[in-house]
């Protein structure tokens, strides 16, 4: 039989980096992942896991050894505080500095040793606010923080390219999972009757299920055709009122207390323009190469992402 092939990913043991080891697997890969904490990998992804410990973003060049892709999903939170300078800089330097590292170790490679495929996540921020704009792949990059960000982590991996290893970009949305992230955080004020539109709600939501994620992630490591950015959004965006409305109606919670633009501001800062901008994503390369959304629609994402889980072990929605 065929040695199994080996995909190195970082940001292993996150949201998504959970349910793709356990998708790569099911796929016949073996999977070693990069994390801070020795014994965290086994400990969360199961033993059959090889676990490396690094700081974030330097790649031990052992990590490399004998891989035929690579996944890079790590990076600090963009909403873990309001961006003070130094928090800017941590944002930053864990997503573009780690994809120079990780390519640095390819380069270091002799060119039959690189692995034939780089998944480097990106962000639908790449766009900034752009109002009632179909934003396809071949869209400019936006204004701000976050826009300038993604284009330098982007410009990180591309160099890659150089090396005749297929980048890959993903352009992520709003994900949407049951085991936490930003449908939980939305969730909250809802169960506590407080939840309602954020300021007008005509802004533009660009969300995805959690296994359309993975689904693209897991067709971007096998189909070459697959090369350069790729929107990692549902075909079906949604404006912040409809999401209101339907995640209200999935919660059986009223939606009636708007959130004021000046009070998100106020409360977020810079951040704020995350909530309130719109970004009206087409995820146009996913579609003209056939992959097939588990999860088209708000309404049935957010029930599945909303029910009990399932109890199974080792799936791609981990309980």
């Amino acid at each position: 039989m065929a040695a199994a092939r080996r995909a190195l990913l970082t940001g292993a043991t996150g949201l998504l980096g959970r349910r793709l080891t356990f998708a790569l697997q099911r796929g016949g890969w073996t999977v070693r992942a990069l994390s801070r904490s020795e014994g965290s990998v086994q400990q969360r992804l199961g033993a059959a896991v090889e676990g490396l410990v690094w700081d974030g973003i330097h790649v031990p060049p052992e990590a490399l050894e004998d891989v035929e892709a690579v996944v890079h999903l790590s990076g600090e939170p963009v909403f873990g505080g309001r961006l003070t300078r130094a928090r800017k800089q941590q944002i930053l330097s864990s997503r573009v500095d780690s994809a120079r590292s990780l390519v640095d170790a390819m380069a270091a490679r002799q060119p039959a040793g690189r692995p034939a495929v780089l998944v480097s996540a990106s962000a639908v921020g790449f766009y900034g606010c752009r109002g009632e704009e179909v934003l396809d792949e071949s869209a400019q990059p936006g204004q701000g923080f976050l826009a300038n960000v993604c284009v330098q982590w982007e410009q990180a991996a591309r160099a890659a390219e150089v090396l005749e290893v297929r980048v890959v970009l993903l352009r992520i949305g709003i994900v949407m999972a049951r085991e936490g992230g930003a449908l939980a955080k939305m969730a909250v004020p809802f169960r506590l009757r407080l939840g309602g539109r954020l300021g007008n709600g005509r802004q533009w939501f660009p969300w995805i299920h959690a296994d359309d994620v993975v689904g693209l992630i897991e067709a971007a490591l096998e189909d070459p055709s697959y090369n350069g950015p790729v929107n990692a959004v549902a075909p079906n965006p949604v404006r912040n009122a409809e999401l209101t409305r339907v995640l209200a109606q999935q919660l059986d919670r009223p939606a009636i207390l708007p959130a004021p633009a000046l009070v998100i501001r106020l409360a977020l800062g810079e951040l704020a323009d995350e909530l309130l901008g719109s970004r009206r994503v087409h995820p146009g390369r996913a579609l003209d190469a056939g992959f097939r959304f588990a999860h088209p629609t708000l309404e049935g994402a957010l029930a599945e992402a909303l029910s009990e889980p399932s109890g199974r072990t080792g799936s791609a929605t981990p309980a």
